[in-house]
């Protein structure tokens, strides 16, 4: 048996009414409904110049290690920065143990002025609010991670030093928290100040990257064709705050 149209129907049952079948008003609403935002699980920082304000001259530093012409020339080479740590273990030992020296000198100095950033504390006390976990990562030493836990009265876990091995900007420690705390690196966040340490990391991982750049100096040319961007960039860690409100599933 046919089925008619209901063209054919009306014209041989002109009195017949067929009703209208309503389009569904919500396709625009769908179409246009936002996605589900990601599920954040934990934030890992950096510790020099992310939860501590920058006290350390990393340049002067570099200069002290390599001498003034290695340090131009390396610099030119490395628009993101330079890895003086992975540069000096091709060193000798004796060399090395000297760079070494120039490098925990210029860090102890850096413990004796060391502030917390603006926001830090405020930025921790909303991720416990929110029972999100906090984990750092820092390729200073354990001793300067043990000082800050202990003179600003915050708690991350874990925090790893240098003496974790590799460091950034390999992704092993960030993956190495990760498992600990049982979760995808896609439900993390690294927050840090250096785009060839922090954010290569995050990247590298496959973790979402906070870039925290408190001058401006990320948005120089210079930087404009690094391997690895950040997902986000902040001015301050005050911004954090909203930033993850807006974009992430802060549900336990």
């Amino acid at each position: 048996m046919s089925l008619l149209l209901p063209r054919t129907l009306l014209l041989l049952y002109p009195k017949l009414k067929i009703p209208k079948i309503p389009m569904a008003s919500n396709l625009s609403t769908l179409s246009s409904a936002a996605p589900p935002r990601a599920r954040l699980r934990g934030v890992v920082f950096d510790m020099d110049g992310t939860l501590t304000v920058p006290v350390i001259d990393f340049a002067a530093m570099y200069r002290a290690v390599l001498g003034e012409d290695e340090y131009v020339r390396i610099k030119a080479e490395s628009p993101s920065g330079i890895d003086i740590l992975h540069h000096i273990e091709t060193w000798s030992p004796e060399k090395q143990r000297k760079a070494y020296d120039i490098i925990a000198d210029y860090e102890s100095q850096g413990l004796d002025r060391l502030q917390i950033m603006p926001g830090a504390a405020e930025l921790c006390g909303f991720l416990d609010s929110k029972n999100i976990r906090r984990g750092l990562i820092t390729r200073n030493v354990k001793a300067a991670v043990d000082i800050f836990h202990e003179r600003f009265r915050l708690t991350f876990s874990p925090a790893l030093s240098r003496e974790f091995r590799p460091y950034k900007p390999d992704p092993a420690p960030l993956l190495h928290i990760c498992s600990a705390w049982e979760v995808k690196p896609s439900e993390i966040m690294m927050v840090g100040d250096s785009l060839k340490d922090d954010v290569a990391c995050g990247k590298r991982a496959g973790a979402v990257a906070c870039l925290l750049d408190e001058s401006g100096r990320y948005d120089s040319p210079e930087y404009a064709n690094v391997d690895f961007k950040p997902d986000f960039k902040v001015s301050s860690l005050l911004e954090i705050h909203s930033l993850l409100e807006a974009h992430f599933d802060l549900s336990p």
